[in-house]
């Protein structure tokens, strides 16, 4: 009967941890960003270029998670080939740096987790974001200092206990007009606002991110 005993407990304790999960995530990716605005106002993933970003992720439940980001990208504009007309028949293109930091709010479909079979946990789930961000082009003379609005859609993939991977799409609409360089700021000369303009960019990024932080801790200690 005691032997019956103990391994029904260690059964029980060996399912418990097997099913820990964790609260945080860490993490970092690459993909490609890309511009719409003055030089391009109306075809997605026209001249891409790389971007990196650097995660940390508070997973609040299985369905919930807040994101810390940091990335970076390379943003081009050309406005010849897309039949645009500026006054004079100008022809605009540019290459900037962007950096953008700031924080959302992920909503996953499923109950997001490995283990936690009772809680009918998925290792896939698709998600949908939104939060907000500081975007920067730091360049002395003609930089570019904004707000901007993420909204986007993704897909995670729990590997192991602890890796993660995840394939995101955002779009980020700006409360500015100059992502795209002075020359492009009102080329038309109509004015604009913070809540009226032509800028926005994108990210399409994949992730690798590790799990840490016990959400719950099993104690063995015997009194």
């Amino acid at each position: 009967m005691n032997k019956t005993l103990l391994i029904i407990l260690f059964l029980i304790t060996t399912t418990i941890i097997s099913a820990q999960s964790y609260k945080y995530e860490i993490g970092a990716g690459a993909g490609m960003g890309f511009y719409m605005g003055d030089a391009n106002p109306n075809k997605p993933f026209r001249k891409p270029g790389a971007a990196f970003d650097m995660t940390f992720r508070w997973n609040i439940n299985y369905r919930w998670a807040l994101k810390c980001g940091l990335s970076t990208a390379t943003m081009r504009g050309e406005s010849s080939g897309l039949g645009l007309y500026y006054p004079s028949a100008a022809t605009y293109s540019f290459k900037r740096q962007l950096v953008d930091l700031g924080v959302q709010g992920e909503f996953n479909f499923f109950n997001y987790g490995i283990g936690q079979t009772y809680l009918n946990t998925k290792r896939i789930s698709p998600y949908i974001l939104a939060g907000v961000y500081f975007a920067m082009i730091p360049q002395a003379g003609d930089g570019f200092y904004s707000v901007s609005l993420p909204l986007g859609a993704g897909v995670k993939y729990k590997v192991g206990k602890r890796w993660n991977m995840m394939l995101e799409f955002s779009m980020r609409k700006t409360f500015g007009d100059k992502l795209d360089g002075k020359a492009l700021d009102d080329p038309y000369k109509i004015e604009s606002s913070a809540l009226k303009n032509t800028d926005w960019y994108s990210y399409l990024m994949f992730s690798v991110t590790y799990d840490f932080g016990l959400k719950r801790r099993v104690c063995n200690n015997i009194d």
